[in-house]
């Protein structure tokens, strides 16, 4: 339920789309594997946990971070000639062969869709001379994350001492890469073609959940079933990540089903988008824009109330600057309390044209209050 309130408004415009009514039931989910999260990346909100930062073996969802900093560090339409000792690795395969000319587009669909270990070893080497050195490139980004619970030792997750990271810090990665559009674009492929290769992507849930936009999935004996998956209904997308899970499909579908019907993302506010219209006295214009300085989106449960509170003056004089102060906004759900700054979204100088007399001074001030509520108070030269 929506309720806004306008204090201290004089003749201003509230827009009624700004919000919509939002959602949530709490999450009682049981799950089998050792480690899982279901996080909402646009607000930072955990969902659901499960022995969230223990450190564990993570197999091939290693490869998001793979991907992200050759993204980072490389042109997508570069070409890169398979070096000898990427040939024959370990594992889940491209079959790629020593001499052999792809682009690193083709090695990062190899990577993510048919989960490559030579494709990983062969995008580290052409980076950064070795293993070794992508590795240190991989952990250095994991520090610019912030992740406490990760390092790594190598591109492709095969099983190494001292190669971890957490269900916490897979969902921050995930995050991350997602906001990479061509990471988002190569990791939502189902299957594609090139020379010759086709590449079909592993994350069935591509094919079974309505709403699953990309995934990396992931396998040892040691780690067990690994997966990491991104869906989105709507505005609201979530991020599943399930370690050592021997039920991962049916988990993931299950968290993620309890986290779209019990909460949903809505926009609070927009920044430059005016909730607000405020008289100006003696101006070249009648009235001036209001707006907040920055966007606001929230999780909320479904079912409770949202409380809008604006606050800004009555009227105010010419000598309006755009960018200024022109009041605040106040967004309440349950028992988070949000304050936004509004600023004016225009400049409106003075008609020196108009020489009001006191008369006719007080008869503006009277018009002013009589649209308004609350605040007596203008901005004055």
């Amino acid at each position: 339920m929506l309720k806004r309130t306008v204090s201290a408004l004089a003749a201003a415009s509230v827009f009624a789309a700004l919000f919509v009514s939002a959602a949530a039931a709490e999450l009682d989910i049981q799950v089998t594997a050792r480690a899982a999260i279901l996080y909402e990346p646009a607000t930072k909100t955990v969902l659901y946990e499960k022995n969230a930062d223990d450190r564990m073996l993570i197999a091939s969802t290693t490869k998001l971070m793979t991907a992200l900093v050759a993204l980072e560090s490389c042109p997508i339409e570069e070409e890169v000639i398979v070096p000898g000792s990427c040939e024959g690795v370990e594992g889940s395969s491209m079959y790629l062969k020593a001499g052999d000319r792809l682009t690193m587009r083709e090695l990062l669909y190899g990577l993510l869709l048919e989960s490559g270990n030579d494709a990983a070893a062969c995008i580290a080497v052409h980076i950064s001379g070795s293993i070794e050195g992508f590795a240190e490139l991989m952990n250095r980004r994991a520090g610019e994350l912030g992740l406490e619970n990760t390092h790594f030792v190598n591109p492709h997750g095969l099983n190494a001492e001292g190669h971890y990271s957490s269900a916490r810090d897979l969902a921050l990665i995930m995050a991350e890469a997602m906001a990479n559009p061509l990471f988002a674009q190569i990791a939502s492929t189902r299957s594609i073609s090139f020379g010759g290769r086709t590449y079909t992507n592993h994350n069935k849930l591509m094919w079974s959940y309505d709403g699953m936009i990309a995934g990396k999935t992931g396998y040892t004996k040691k780690a067990g079933r690994t997966l990491v998956t991104c869906a989105q209904r709507g505005a609201t997308r979530l991020i599943c990540v399930t370690l050592c899970d021997p039920d991962d499909w049916t988990d993931h579908t299950r968290l993620y089903d309890a986290g779209f019907e019990g909460w949903e993302l809505i926009t609070a506010a927009v920044c430059g988008r005016e909730v607000a219209r405020i008289p100006v006295i003696s101006g070249t214009s009648p009235d001036v824009g209001a707006a907040p300085k920055e966007s606001l989106s929230i999780l909320i449960p479904r079912g409770a109330q949202v409380d809008v509170r604006i606050s800004a003056p009555e009227f105010v004089y010419a000598g309006v600057s755009a960018g200024e102060r022109a009041g605040s906004m106040t967004v309440t759900a349950g028992e988070r309390v949000y304050e936004l700054e509004l600023c004016y979204t225009g400049t409106v100088a003075r008609d020196e044209s108009q020489r009001l007399r006191g008369l006719d001074r007080l008869r503006g001030l009277l018009g002013a209050f009589n649209a308004g509520v609350g605040s007596r108070t203008g901005r004055r030269q």
